[in-house]
């Protein structure tokens, strides 16, 4: 089964809740990542890495993006809602944010 995945960089205030980066699938079950624009093309770009990482781990293990949008909405008064040890998917959103880390500290530019 081919999958097609369509990426928009988006103002901040256009996400669905206060976040830098946000996938859904639509009703062509085509995966949408939408990513905040944060004038810094290579950190946006890490952010949609992010995405990609946590969507694919989180769907291998079966969580649903309903469910994780469900707890971010009811989590909103958090910071980064996937770092609460409670989310579903704690486990994938801190194995995908520790690669966006990883990357950042090996910056040279120091632009990210």
């Amino acid at each position: 089964m081919k999958q097609k995945i369509k990426i928009k960089t988006i103002k901040p205030h256009k996400q669905r809740y206060d976040t830098l980066g946000d996938y859904f699938y639509d009703e062509l079950d085509t995966l949408q990542i939408r990513v905040s624009d944060c004038n810094n093309q290579w950190y946006e770009r890490l952010i949609i890495i992010h995405e990609i990482i946590e969507e694919m781990m989180t769907r291998y293990r079966g969580i649903s993006e309903m469910e994780i949008t469900q707890f971010d909405l009811n989590n909103i008064e958090a910071e980064d809602p996937g770092s609460l040890p409670d989310a579903p998917y704690h486990a994938e959103h801190m194995f995908s944010l520790s690669r966006r880390t990883y990357v950042r500290s090996k910056n040279r530019k120091n632009d990210m």
